[in-house]
């Protein structure tokens, strides 16, 4: 018998050599139905694994995102038995599971079109109707290496030549499909429920442009179709909320041939830019932060000093100057630093935080800019915070605070990720594991849940990154806190300390929005283009009946603008409902109709964008309410 500890802490005996799928039903017959896969000694393993060894068992479902991830790389061997099957010269590289869904990348004589994708979902469906076992076997290096020479799985065997000679080697088989995997998988074919083809792309091997280039078919996969019907839906949605497509239509912002990766904002882009640059003041204001700016373009040997030269320059625009190489900022970090040593510093004087919006550029290759997302010019919404040892984790947990503030002011919803030391960094081994810990200590008292990213912080020390949520359930990381002993120690910083003696300072790294640009891109996208009044371009727009109400209209009008509300006024010679129809397809918050009662009562008529007509209204009332609203800040 072996001893299995369950969550909890309860300790049951099974027999030696049964499946964790067996347990699963002698446990409860409904967990053998609703587990994808278990968590066996703390390691995600098959259900259908034998068991012989005691140990902590926790079985674990849809509602943990490492089900779904074993949930859809099986997805992916379905495809890829199907693709093999229809097309049997296909040569298979690598099928990963991915946010939402999985793709595979594969090397055939047939060239696959969207018009294929029925055919491929048909075959996987007769695979899953067959509910063929995954099955998982170990096979030496030697043995691996024969089995897919044979079958001519020429990527296959490059794997394998690259691990170990003595390494064991995990193959998964379904029918007739064997495939090289480490896994864990689902039990059986038949537990895939929904799934549907999305799109193809190229993709060279390993990702290199030296490499065979191959076809990738991404595709997703729920356990319900209401999930992938949901998912779809939201997709579509997202092709209607197009940020690149409102920004034009809406007079926001565009991305011209002329400046690739540059954007440009025009008057009403502008207001919805500055409307989060002086939320940003205000609350930094009320933090304790002071502001600063930087230069764009800073000499070159300050980019050797503080370590950017040697880890970021690929990413990096340079110029000269009277002979001499200068770098055009993608950071703002070490102005920052610079600004620190114009001034002799007190340990009374800390914690000293600076912000700056900061202009940066980074070179990016034009096959990855997308609007507002992906850019070569940005603004940072940065701040460097300088402070005492001791003050490391109250700091750290102000930023959360203020981070929280700003995400839940516009509805997002977040998730926490630390990162740690990256292959390519600086410092020691001690140093980073200090303000690793201090990262952690900080979201344990702040009670934060978090996931860890091995090896992704940034070079100089490791980040908390915060993932928001919109409207469409998807992610966008925004928001990061980095703790840096490096820079202060680079740049020679100091603060006297009560001891009347020198000291160095540790300083924190920090954004909120990001990039301005991209932050306004994702609230476009989340709001559809129908910001909250307090942010709408245009909060209110006055629309005569008829010719004769012009005057009346522009009364209407002037005691808005006077109250300091955005306002515009439609004078042209259409017919009411047009112009209605197109204050609505603007996204204007409120749309105010006057005619004949209401010029004779100095009333408006108030169609409110979501709620629709909402009647008449004082001016007076209508004014006094916009204004507290705005100034409340509330979401539609």
């Amino acid at each position: 018998m072996i001893n299995i500890t369950l969550p909890g802490g309860e300790h049951r005996e099974f027999a030696e050599g049964m499946s964790l799928l067996q347990i699963a039903k002698e446990i409860k017959p409904q967990l053998a139905k609703t587990a994808i896969v278990a968590l066996f000694n703390d390691q995600l393993t098959d259900l259908n694994r034998e068991i012989k060894e005691d140990g902590t068992l926790e079985f674990i479902g849809f509602d943990d995102e490492r089900a779904l991830n074993v949930y859809r790389h099986s997805s992916s061997h379905i495809m890829a038995q199907a693709i093999k099957r229809l097309w049997p010269d296909t040569r298979l590289a690598i099928g990963p599971a991915i946010d939402k869904g999985f793709y595979y990348d594969i090397e055939s004589s047939h060239t696959i079109t969207p018009e294929d994708f029925p055919l491929i979902e048909e075959e996987m469906q007769r695979i899953i109707a067959a509910d063929y076992p995954i099955i998982r076997r170990e096979l030496s290096r030697e043995e691996a290496l024969k089995l897919f020479a044979e079958h001519g799985e020429n990527y296959k065997v490059e794997l394998i030549n690259d691990l170990p000679a003595d390494a064991r080697i995990s193959i998964y088989q379904q029918g007739e499909f064997i495939d090289l995997c480490m896994g864990p998988h689902i039990p059986s074919t038949g537990k895939v429920k929904s799934f549907k083809l999305m799109s193809l792309a190229g993709a060279y091997w390993r990702g290199s442009e030296e490499n065979q280039m191959l076809q990738r078919i991404y595709a997703t996969s729920f356990p319900k179709k209401a999930l992938l019907d949901d998912y779809l839906h939201k997709l579509e949605e997202a092709k209607k909320r197009d940020h690149r497509r409102l920004g034009r239509e809406l007079g926001l912002f565009v991305v011209l041939d002329e400046g690739p990766g540059f954007p440009f904002f025009m008057p009403k882009g502008m207001i919805l830019r500055n409307e989060l640059e002086k939320f940003w003041r205000e609350e930094h204001r009320k933090a304790g932060y002071l502001e600063v700016r930087t230069p764009i373009i800073l000499n070159e040997e300050l980019w050797h000093r503080s370590g950017h030269w040697d880890n970021y320059k690929e990413n990096m625009y340079f110029t000269v100057i009277d002979e001499d190489n200068f770098c055009v900022k993608p950071m703002n970090c070490p102005g920052g630093m610079l600004l620190y040593k114009q001034s002799l510093h007190s340990y009374r004087e800390l914690p000293l935080r600076v912000g700056e919006m900061g202009l940066v550029h980074r070179h990016e290759k034009s096959g990855v800019l997308h609007g507002l997302m992906r850019v070569r010019a940005f603004t940072q919404d940065d701040a460097h915070i300088f402070m005492l040892p001791e003050q490391i984790i109250g700091e750290i947990k102000g930023v959360i605070d203020l981070i929280d503030k700003f995400y839940s002011l516009f509805g997002f919803p977040y998730h926490v990720e630390l990162s740690t030391r990256p292959e390519k960094s600086m410092g020691s081994a001690e140093t980073w594991e200090m303000a690793t810990s201090a990262l952690k200590q900080a979201l344990d008292e702040k009670g934060l849940p978090y996931k860890i990213n091995e090896g992704d912080g940034a070079f100089y020390g490791p980040k908390i990154d915060f993932h928001l949520q919109d409207s469409l359930d998807r992610t966008w990381q925004c928001g990061t806190i980095q703790l840096d002993f490096q820079m202060p120690e680079r740049f020679d910083l100091t603060y006297i300390g009560e001891d009347g003696e020198k000291h160095r300072p540790v300083m924190i790294h920090r954004v909120i929005y990001g990039s301005m640009e991209r932050f306004i891109g994702i609230l476009t996208e989340h709001f559809g283009g129908a910001f909250p009044t307090w942010l709408a371009p245009v909060q209110a727009r006055v629309i005569p009946i008829t010719e004769r109400h012009h005057d009346y209209a522009k009364k209407v009008y002037a005691r808005l603008e006077e109250a300091g509300i955005r306002v515009e006024a439609d004078y042209r010679s259409e017919k009411v409902g047009y112009k209605i129809r197109d204050g609505q397809m603007q996204k204007i918050p409120y749309l105010l109709v006057v005619g004949d009662r209401e010029a004779e009562e100095g009333t408006v008529s108030v169609r409110h964008r979501k709620e629709g007509d909402r009647g008449a209204a004082a001016l007076e009332d209508f004014i006094k309410q916009i204004l507290q609203e705005i100034d409340e800040k509330r979401s539609l």
